[in-house]
């Protein structure tokens, strides 16, 4: 055999290295799918966002029910009865201004031949229980027949002889009912300068039925305008 001569060698090493290829670069790893989304996330900690229930189509604002209160007793927490008035309404004012104050409808008239008579707003008509009394064309007093009222220094229908007393101690005149028997009436007389006066009116148990403020002579009045 015969040797193989330096040229030819180096010819021989020259094609090998021709054709010879270059590696061939690694695959890249596959997308993740997107049901796998969430799991990647919740492995690096993180929180999905949270669902929101969103109604369809537009949704109107929430509007507060209207009031069910006539104007005159939607004053939430304020005192309405007063020495002087009620509510906007002063003793002393004329009917006209008195029907303005009170915001609302006030149902009376007088009678032919009478300048007395009881002014009432549509919830109480038929019931006794509220009334505005004008003589001469002016406010000379109310009258309250419900719980519901507060008189002025606290007094209300219900109470007893023992808390009135309580309530207005010093203050407090008592004398027989004019018609029924066994029961009283109570006259609480202002503050110095003050010309309204507070009157209660019992039952033969002792009881606070009836309660109204106003002005001499009218206040005093057991009949009303009759």
């Amino acid at each position: 055999m015969k040797p193989i001569q330096p040229g030819v060698a180096v010819l021989l090493l020259a094609l090998a290295a021709c054709d010879r290829q270059p590696p061939s670069p690694p695959a890249a790893p596959p997308a993740p799918s997107a049901s796998a989304a969430p799991a990647a996330a919740a492995d690096d900690g993180a929180l999905p966002p949270p669902e929101i229930d969103q109604p369809d189509g537009d949704v109107p604002p929430a509007q507060a029910p209207a009031s069910a209160l006539p104007p005159e007793l939607a004053a939430g927490d304020r005192q309405l009865a007063r020495i002087d008035g009620y509510g906007d309404l002063r003793l002393g004012m004329s009917a006209a201004q008195a029907r303005a104050a009170w915001g609302g409808e006030l149902d009376g008239q007088p009678s032919a031949g009478s300048s007395c008579y009881v002014l009432r707003p549509r919830w109480a008509k038929g019931n006794r229980q509220f009334g505005l009394m004008v003589e001469d064309d002016a406010l000379v007093r109310y009258d309250v027949r419900t719980a519901k009222e507060t008189a002025p220094g606290g007094g209300k229908v219900g109470m007893d002889l023992a808390q009135l007393r309580a309530l207005y101690a010093g203050r407090l005149e008592e004398q027989p009912h004019k018609y029924v028997e066994g029961a009283k009436v109570l006259r609480v007389r202002g503050e110095s300068g003050q010309p309204g006066v507070l009157v209660f009116e019992t039952d033969a148990a002792g009881k606070a039925v009836a309660w109204r403020v106003g002005l001499p002579p009218q206040v005093d009045y057991v009949e009303g305008c009759g």
